[in-house]
């Protein structure tokens, strides 16, 4: 089949992101697929991802027919610590797909958590959602609860409102308050925009602190609310479309995060989350 050629009539889209939503494999996957003629299109065999389909297209991996693609769904999953962000991991440390109803076909994370970091992940099977939400520009911004072992610089502290650069690497503006203080341990409230590779830990880190907890309890409008560890809840469609309307908008700014007086819990209560009442275990 033709490579640029567009199959069909309206509301195309590329094969390999076709095969992404209907939970066959991601796009890259797709395409090298695709590159070893396992795809094929209405009976005839691709040799390359650059065409679109239709939602009647008929469509076989490996001669098998590929089932169409679901509504966009988006999930609240609450990581746990010592669980990996990916599909697979060649040491065969547990990930956080693992043990996810396999009802809910493939999944894909919005940003990651490191092993060692847990809270709020979110999932969908739109890898198109997962970049829009992911991305800086789209202004979502992460909040978490943070425990520092170390001498705590108030000052510095919200000197990170300003943004740092820590070897040569320029960090956002970090918002960040204290919680509460016990011995050489502080809780921390941080709220951020950005969210770079194990940024916190890093920025933490220079300043003579050593986290010893992290937890994300907030992204953009989603909250962990009082969400089981290891528990996943779909995002009802009617939130989802609201809160993604009606969420932060590109270049909104992270609030500052204010000190609270006392302990909550390890999330606030979270907006329109209906149970699918699965559990990991």
């Amino acid at each position: 089949m033709n490579a640029k050629e567009p199959h069909g009539g309206a509301s195309k889209e590329r094969i390999a992101k076709r095969l992404a939503r209907a939970g066959v494999c991601s796009r890259r996957e797709a395409e090298r697929m695709i590159a070893d003629g396992r795809v094929a299109v209405d009976g005839e065999t691709l040799t390359s991802p650059a065409i679109s389909v239709t939602r009647d297209a008929r469509i076989t991996v490996d001669g098998k027919p590929v089932a169409k693609a679901e509504r966009t769904r988006l999930w609240r999953f609450h990581k746990p610590r010592g669980t990996l962000t990916t599909h697979r991991d060649p040491e065969g440390r547990p990930t956080v797909f693992d043990g996810l109803p396999k009802a809910l076909g493939r999944l894909i994370s919005v940003g990651r958590l490191d092993f060692n970091s847990e809270g709020l992940l979110l999932l969908t099977n739109d890898g198109g959602l997962a970049r829009r939400l992911e991305l800086p520009s789209g202004g979502w911004v992460r909040r978490y609860r943070v425990r520092a072992f170390g001498k705590v610089d108030a000052e510095r502290l919200e000197a990170l409102a300003a943004g740092i650069t820590i070897d040569g690497v320029n960090y956002g503006p970090i918002h960040c308050g204290i919680e509460r203080r016990r011995g050489d341990n502080t809780w921390l409230a941080l709220s951020l925009r950005e969210g770079k590779n194990r940024e916190i830990r890093r920025v933490m880190e220079h300043l003579g602190l050593t986290v010893s907890r992290l937890i994300r309890i907030g992204f953009g409008p989603f909250a962990l609310g009082r969400l089981a560890r290891g528990a996943i809840e779909e995002v009802p469609g009617k939130a989802l479309a609201d809160m993604l309307g009606k969420g932060a908008a590109p270049g909104a700014k992270a609030r500052k995060a204010k000190p609270r007086a006392r302990r909550p819990a390890p999330g606030g209560r979270g907006r329109g989350g209906r149970a699918v009442a699965h559990r990991r275990r």
